[in-house]
């Protein structure tokens, strides 16, 4: 009697640790793969719950999970911390963890088939060869060459150096150097190609030529997650996130100026060059460059096949929208914040039909906006013209509000109308770009079969 009364606080305390430890590398799974930090939380609770934990509290801390649970105020508190180490995003890895915990929190798999399963997402590698991601990103290059008006040329050069980039990152990342040096070293690759191509008697504008050669090294996705977690109540994730975003475009900036004293050094005159420029292309050539991006994106980031072409689809619909808002004068903000809004209503009933998380139509939709080119130019001219430096910060912090609060706004509006549109109010709980929302429809059942347990021990 006594050796069973020792084992069953000690079977209480592992079932309390398997459930820990799987609601939190499920958890890094997710925030490695771009989600907010209020999707994380959310996503370990719901796990926490479905595996018939109570007492617990998990949050997020920028690159820290933390989970604690205790039973009683009498017993000490079991906590576990894991600290997340970024690694590429792989969105078919997330779309299976999404399907993984939907099954566990409907009850059609229980906690170890559920471990088994996330051992093996993790363990199974990509779903694509590494040259067809190098590929993918030279096509998202070109895409955005053509969203910035950018002409045969100029398309053609942004899609060598995103490629060329690509390779170069890689290398050094496997050498372990920090990503600022990786930005450093990408700015100057990139700008040596512009140097190398206004060194040709082709007629085109270096500014643009840089401009696109360095959009796939800003950190503009990184900026509004940054935000979503602000506006979702996780200010010091915020707060680390927008210095993170600083640190990598300061990196391109600091690039940049190397390939141009490069240019200096060996004699070639490149103008007077102005970071960031861009020009507005046709409207159809935009929603095309938009489209093209956004679905090499979603590619290049492992998301599965059948959710390519929608993808490309609603990007083409937001980014129309956001061309004719700024056509009637409507400003740059509130444009983004209207085509943001569209994404989000959209991205739901988009995500659910090709059953893949909402997350990855809404990152990749919001790829061809670009807020990371204002970013890069505040920080260009903080050195030469501090007004306008201010001016292109404080657009770049408007964009990225705007896409960020317009896509949650969206979420807000479109989740509860699927699930009851008749009680929409009563229904505006939080939006969810991935996971499940809730776990209370199991409650029940898990009673039953432990009712069921019971009798049969019996």
């Amino acid at each position: 009697m006594p050796a069973s009364a020792e084992a069953d606080p000690a079977r209480e305390v592992g079932e309390t640790t398997a459930t820990m430890n799987l609601a939190l590398r499920i958890g890094e799974l997710l925030l490695s793969s771009g989600a907010g930090a209020a999707d994380v939380s959310a996503a370990m609770r719901n796990v926490a719950w479905a595996c018939g934990l109570r007492g617990y509290t998990a949050d997020v801390m920028f690159n820290e999970l933390t989970m604690s649970q205790q039973s009683s105020p009498e017993q000490p508190a079991l906590i576990q911390i894991r600290h997340v180490r970024y690694r590429e995003v792989d969105y078919g890895d997330l779309t299976e963890v999404d399907h993984l915990m939907r099954a566990l929190v409907a009850g059609d798999i229980d906690r170890a088939e559920a471990t088994t399963r996330l051992n093996r997402i993790i363990s199974s590698g990509h779903s694509r060869p590494r040259w067809s991601v190098t590929a993918a990103l030279g096509v998202m290059g070109g895409g955005v060459g053509l969203v910035l008006g950018g002409d045969g040329l100029v398309v053609a050069v942004a899609a060598a150096a995103a490629m060329l980039v690509d390779q170069m990152q890689r290398q050094m990342g496997r050498r372990r150097l920090p990503a600022f040096y990786q930005q450093v070293a990408g700015g100057l690759l990139a700008t040596l190609i512009a140097v190398g191509v206004a060194a040709t008697p082709a007629d085109v504008s270096p500014s643009l030529v840089i401009s696109t050669s360095i959009i796939m090294l800003l950190a503009g996705v990184n900026f509004l997650g940054a935000i979503q977690d602000a506006l979702t109540g996780f200010p010091v994730t915020a707060g680390a996130r927008i210095l993170e975003a600083f640190l990598a475009t300061a990196g391109v900036v600091a690039g940049v100026s190397g390939g141009l004293q490069v240019a200096d050094g060996l004699g070639i005159d490149l103008g007077r060059v102005n970071p960031g420029a861009y020009s507005i292309a046709d409207i159809p050539v935009m929603v095309l460059g938009g489209a093209v991006a956004a679905a090499a994106y979603a590619f290049a980031a492992y998301a599965p096949t059948r959710a390519l072409l929608p993808i490309g689809l609603v990007a083409a619909v937001a980014l129309a929208l956001y061309a004719v808002a700024l056509q009637h004068g409507v400003g740059i903000a509130w444009s983004s914040a209207v085509a943001a809004l569209l994404l989000g209503l959209v991205s739901y009933p988009v995500a659910a039909r090709t059953r893949i998380p909402t997350l990855v139509v809404v990152a990749a939709g919001i790829t061809p906006f670009l807020p990371g080119l204002s970013i890069y130019r505040g920080l260009t001219l903080l050195a030469t013209d501090s007004s306008k430096a201010l001016l292109a910060m404080v657009t770049a912090a408007a964009i990225a509000i705007a896409l960020s609060s317009g896509a949650i706004l969206g979420e807000y509006v479109a989740q509860p109308i699927r699930r009851e549109a008749h009680r929409l109010e009563s229904k505006l709980a939080g939006p969810r770009l991935v996971g499940p929302h809730s776990v209370r429809a199991v409650r029940g059942l898990r009673r039953r079969r432990g009712r069921s347990r019971t009798g049969e021990r019996d």
